[in-house]
């Protein structure tokens, strides 16, 4: 059975996000999100993402980057236009997961976001018992309850990568002080991105 948090297998992608904070390592989901990290892989290999920063930063929730401009009105895919949305049952937005940002259904350009979240509210938790079978399976509900995440971004957000190591970095990123609208007031800079298999 298929299982988000577990480590990289032989043969996986993963990739190191090199940041001034420290590194963020995170295994890709390819089979399953195809286009999602086509684009974020072709991007990281064409230095696209260096030297672009974290723009949106909320503790215990998530960190988002990706924006040329810095503003988070900005950046397009590798296509030039939007693409599709990639839900796979097997794929939720936990502590950790790397999720594309958008802005409605389809509308998928370079912004992405990593949840930083550490604990789900006991009411979510208890709602999701129900939605076995819309969604949230046993294994996602137990993931939930174990690591923490942003279980309502679930198939609004398609899931492409997960943090399986860094957590330290993220929380510290997590925790940096911003401005009103969210924006750190000292720049997070992600300094490139390193790609190899597992």
């Amino acid at each position: 059975m298929f299982n988000q948090l577990e480590k990289p297998q032989s043969g996986d992608i993963v990739v190191k996000m090199r940041t001034n904070y420290g590194d963020l390592l995170f295994r890709m989901f390819p089979d399953r999100a195809p286009q999602a990290c086509e684009n974020f892989l072709t991007h990281a290999k064409n230095g696209y993402y260096d030297g672009l920063i974290f723009h949106r930063v909320i503790n215990d929730f998530m960190i988002q980057g990706g924006d040329p401009t810095g503003t988070g009105m900005g950046g397009e895919s590798i296509w030039g236009k939007a693409f599709e949305d990639e839900f796979d049952v097997d794929l939720h937005n936990f502590r950790g997961a790397l999720s594309m940002a958008n802005s409605g259904p389809h509308t998928n350009g370079s912004q992405f976001f990593v949840v930083q979240a550490d604990k789900v509210p006991a009411m979510m938790l208890s709602q999701m018992e129900g939605l076995t079978d819309k969604g949230f399976p046993y294994q996602a509900q137990e993931n939930y309850k174990k690591v923490g995440g942003t279980p309502w971004l679930d198939f609004k957000h398609t899931v492409f990568g997960q943090l399986y190591d860094g957590f330290d970095v993220l929380d510290a990123i997590a925790a940096v002080k911003v401005d009103m609208g969210d924006k750190p007031l000292n720049d997070v800079v992600i300094d490139g991105i390193d790609i190899a298999q597992a």
